[in-house]
C-alpha cells in the first residue's frame, strides 16, 4: 500500500502512480474531482471483476479538467471510485456488494483483507487531509466554500437512449445538506451557471434533481457547516459519449470556464457575508 504525505502546499503519493493531489492556493474556494480517477493498484487487479469499460462507464472522466482552475485549491483523485468511493462514508466507500454499485459484481470474494483494510486506511488519510486544507483555509479567511465536480450517465441504458429532460437537468445542484446560511449564495452561484454558454446554449440547472449531494457533502456540513458551503455540481454526460469514451474537449473547456469565471463572484459574496456576520 502507498503512503502518502503532506508538506501541505501539496500532497502527494509515494508510488509510481500518484494516489491524489491537495494544492493550497490563496483562495476560500476549494475546487474537488474525487471521481474523475480511473487507477487501481497493479496489485489489486487480479481481484477485480469488473471490465475496463465497465468501470469507466460509471466513473467522472474529465472533470479534473473542469476542477483545474487557476488561484483556488484543488483537490484531484487518480483513484477510480471503485478502488474506494471517496463521496460515500466509509462503511460504504468500497463496493464489496452488487448491491453498494448498481447491482455491478466488484470485487472477488477472495480479495485478502489486509487489502481491504489498506484501503480503509487510505480513505482514511484522505479525509485526514481534506479535513487539514479546510481548517487552514478557515484560519487564513474565516470561512470557505468547496465546488465538488462530478459527472452523471446520459445515455445509462444504452447508447441510443437519451435521459429524459423532465427529469435529468443539464446541470443538476446538490446543495440539500447546506446550513440555513448558504442559500443565497448557492442562488448566486446558480443563476451565474446558468447564464453561461455551454456547448453554444444557456444550460438547464436546477437543484437536488438526480443528485442531493453525497458522503463529502454531508461529513463537510457535519463538521464544518457553520463555516462553510458546498455544492455537488453534476454535469450531464453530454460532453461525451459514456460508451466508447470520445469527448467533446471545447464543451469541456466550456464549463471550465464557466466555473473559473463564477469564482470571483463566489469570493464577493463570501466575505460580504463575512462582514455581514462581524
Amino acid at each position: 500500500m502507498s503512503h502518502c504525505y503532506s508538506t501541505f502546499s501539496i500532497v502527494s503519493c509515494s508510488s509510481a502512480m500518484e494516489y491524489y493531489t491537495v494544492e493550497k492556493f490563496d483562495s476560500p474556494i476549494i475546487a474537488l474531482a474525487l471521481h474523475d480517477g480511473h487507477y487501481i493498484p497493479e496489485d489489486l487487479m487480479q481481484f477485480m471483476l469488473l471490465t475496463e469499460s465497465e468501470r469507466f462507464k460509471e466513473e467522472d472522466p474529465f472533470t479534473a479538467e473542469m476542477a483545474n482552475i487557476s488561484n483556488v485549491s484543488k483537490v484531484l483523485v487518480s483513484t477510480s471510485r471503485f478502488y474506494t468511493d471517496l463521496n460515500r462514508e466509509k462503511e460504504k466507500a468500497m463496493y464489496l456488494k452488487p448491491e453498494d454499485a448498481w447491482g455491478l459484481h466488484v470485487w472477488h470474494e477472495e480479495m485478502p483483507e489486509k487489502a481491504i483494510r489498506d484501503i480503509r486506511n487510505y480513505y482514511d488519510k484522505f479525509y485526514q487531509d481534506i479535513k487539514a486544507l479546510i481548517e487552514s483555509t478557515i484560519k487564513q479567511y474565516g470561512y470557505f466554500f468547496i465546488l465538488d465536480i462530478h459527472s452523471y450517465n446520459h445515455r445509462r441504458e444504452s447508447p441510443d437512449m437519451e435521459a429524459a429532460l423532465e427529469t435529468h437537468p443539464e446541470i443538476n445542484l446538490g446543495t440539500f445538506y447546506n446550513a440555513k446560511k448558504w442559500p443565497p449564495i448557492l442562488s448566486q452561484f446558480k443563476g451565474y451557471v446558468a447564464h453561461c454558454k455551454i456547448n453554444n446554449k444557456y444550460p438547464d440547472v436546477r437543484n437536488n434533481i438526480i443528485f442531493k449531494g453525497g458522503g463529502m457533502a454531508q461529513w463537510v456540513i457535519k463538521n464544518f457547516g457553520e463555516k462553510g458551503g458546498i455544492v455537488s455540481v453534476e454535469f450531464k454526460k453530454t460532453f461525451m459519449d459514456e460508451w466508447t469514451g470520445r469527448v467533446d474537449m471545447q464543451h469541456v473547456l466550456d464549463i471550465n470556464r464557466a466555473l473559473k469565471g463564477v469564482v470571483p463572484l463566489m469570493e464577493f459574496e463570501l466575505e460580504k457575508l463575512k462582514e455581514n456576520n462581524r
